[in-house]
C-alpha cells in the first residue's frame, strides 16, 4: 500500500514538473528567440498531426531531442526504410534546433515537434499516430508517452543510450521502474549495460553509437565545397567548429598571433557573427567571392548545414561547447582524419575521452594549451582518426537486426 502512494505521489510530482517546464517556457519566450520557437511551434500541434497522420497505416515513431540526435537516428532511419519500404516515420523533436532545421528532411514522412508531455498529450499523440513501434534516441525518456505506449503494447526501444551511476533511475525505484517500461535497450557502452543490470533490466544490447556510422557514410560521399577549397588553398587550416563565446574569446587572441594558418568558423548561433567577422577581420561566407576569398585569413560561416563538408579541407579541428553544458560533435571532424581540440567539460563524451587515449583529441582550458595541443598536431597521422572511426562503427546493424 505504502509503495502504491508513493508511486502515486511521484506520478503527480513528474506531471507538476512538466506543467511547471511549460510554465517556464512561456515567461522565459517574452525575451529568449528559442523560447518563442518552442511554443509557436507547437501552437494547435495535434491538430496538425491528426490532419497528416490519422489512420495512415505502418508508422514507425522516431524522437530526438534535437539535431546531434538525429545524427545518430540518420543511419537507423535509412536502412529501416531500405528494408521495410512499406513503413512510414514519423520524426519529432523536442528542441527548436532540431525541427527548424530538419522539418523538410525528406527521409522521413512527416517531422512535427513533440507535444508537451503531459497525460492528455500523450493519450491523444499516441490515438492520432498509431505506430507499430517507437524508437527515441539517447537521453529521451518521456514518462507519459513511455505508460501510454507500454499500455497500447507498442513496442519501445531506447537507442544509443547511455548511462551514469549518478543518474536518478539508480537512486529512485520510481525512476528505475519508468525504464522497464522500454521493450529494449540499445546502449553505447557496457558500463551502461552494467548499470541497467544493477536495477534489474536485462533487455541491453551493447551496440555502439550510430554517429559512427553517420559521419563515416558522410565521409566517404562528401562532396566538393569550391569556396571553402580556394580559401584553404592547400594552406593549414583550423577549423573552428559549433564554437560559443567562451570559445570564441580563446580563438580570437589566437587567430590575433598566429598567421601561419587559416582559419575557417562556424559559431553554433549566428547571431555573433558580425562581431565575430570585426574581432577577426575575417570574412562571411555569404559575401565570399572567388576574387575576394583567397586573400582572405578567415573565414566565418553563416550559414546552416555545411559544417560537416568543411571539415574535409581543415588540418585541426576545434570543436566548441566545452566551456559550457559539454563539447558538440567531435566525430565529424574525426572520420576526416583531423585532429580535435576541445574544453575542459568534456566527460560524460567517451568519444573524447577514447580520442585523448588516443592522442588524437586534447582538452585545452586557457591560452597556454591551445598553443601546445596545435604545435602537438603539426605532425599528426590522419589514419589514427580515422581507424577510429571505422573500428567504432558498425551499430546500426546490430540495432536493425532487433529492430
Amino acid at each position: 500500500m505504502n509503495n502504491f502512494i508513493i508511486f502515486n505521489d511521484m506520478s503527480f510530482l513528474y506531471n507538476i514538473v512538466i506543467n511547471c517546464y511549460i510554465l517556464i517556457i512561456r515567461i522565459a519566450s517574452i525575451t529568449n528567440p528559442q523560447a518563442r520557437l518552442w511554443l509557436s511551434g507547437r501552437k494547435k500541434l495535434l491538430f496538425k498531426i491528426k490532419k497528416s497522420v490519422y489512420k495512415k497505416k505502418n508508422i514507425v515513431w522516431f524522437h530526438c531531442a534535437s539535431l546531434g540526435e538525429f545524427e545518430q537516428a540518420k543511419p537507423i532511419i535509412s536502412e529501416y526504410k531500405s528494408n521495410n519500404p512499406n513503413h512510414k516515420i514519423l520524426l519529432t523533436f523536442f528542441s527548436p534546433s532540431g525541427y527548424e532545421i530538419e522539418k523538410n528532411n525528406a527521409l522521413v514522412d512527416w517531422v512535427f515537434y513533440l507535444p508537451p508531455d503531459t497525460k492528455s498529450n500523450s493519450k491523444e499523440f499516441i490515438m492520432l499516430v498509431n505506430p507499430i513501434k517507437a524508437v527515441f534516441i539517447k537521453y529521451e525518456f518521456w514518462f507519459n508517452y513511455i505508460h501510454e505506449l507500454k499500455k497500447k503494447k507498442i513496442p519501445i526501444y531506447s537507442v544509443s543510450s547511455v548511462f551514469r551511476s549518478e543518474q536518478l533511475f539508480f537512486k529512485f525505484t520510481w525512476w528505475a521502474n519508468q525504464l522497464k517500461n522500454i521493450s529494449y535497450f540499445f546502449v553505447q557502452d557496457l558500463a551502461s549495460k552494467k548499470l541497467l543490470n544493477s536495477i534489474n533490466i536485462n533487455n541491453v544490447t551493447v551496440s555502439g553509437d550510430t554517429r559512427f556510422d553517420n559521419v563515416l557514410s558522410n565521409s566517404k560521399k562528401s562532396e566538393e565545397i569550391e569556396l571553402i577549397k580556394n580559401f584553404c588553398n592547400n594552406n593549414d587550416t583550423i577549423i573552428c567548429g559549433s564554437t560559443w563565446p567562451a570559445d570564441e574569446k580563446l580563438l580570437i587572441d589566437y587567430i590575433s598571433k598566429n598567421h601561419q594558418y587559416k582559419y575557417i568558423i562556424a559559431p553554433h548561433e549566428m547571431n555573433r557573427n558580425l562581431s565575430l567577422q570585426n574581432k577577426t577581420n575575417g570574412i562571411l561566407y555569404s559575401n565570399a567571392t572567388e576574387e575576394n576569398i583567397r586573400d582572405s585569413r578567415v573565414l566565418i560561416i553563416d550559414n546552416i548545414g555545411n559544417l560537416s563538408k568543411i571539415y574535409k579541407y581543415g588540418t585541426f579541428a576545434y570543436i566548441g561547447g566545452g566551456f559550457g553544458r559539454g563539447i558538440h560533435n567531435l566525430l565529424e571532424a574525426t572520420a576526416f582524419g583531423l585532429p580535435v581540440i576541445f574544453g575542459p567539460k568534456y566527460h560524460k563524451f567517451n568519444e573524447a575521452k577514447e580520442l585523448i587515449k588516443l592522442d588524437a583529441g586534447i582538452s585545452v582550458a586557457n591560452y597556454s594549451e591551445l598553443v601546445f595541443a596545435i604545435e602537438k598536431f603539426i605532425d599528426f597521422k590522419n589514419s589514427i582518426s580515422i581507424d577510429y572511426v571505422k573500428t567504432k562503427s558498425g551499430a546500426t546493424k546490430k540495432i536493425l537486426s532487433v529492430l
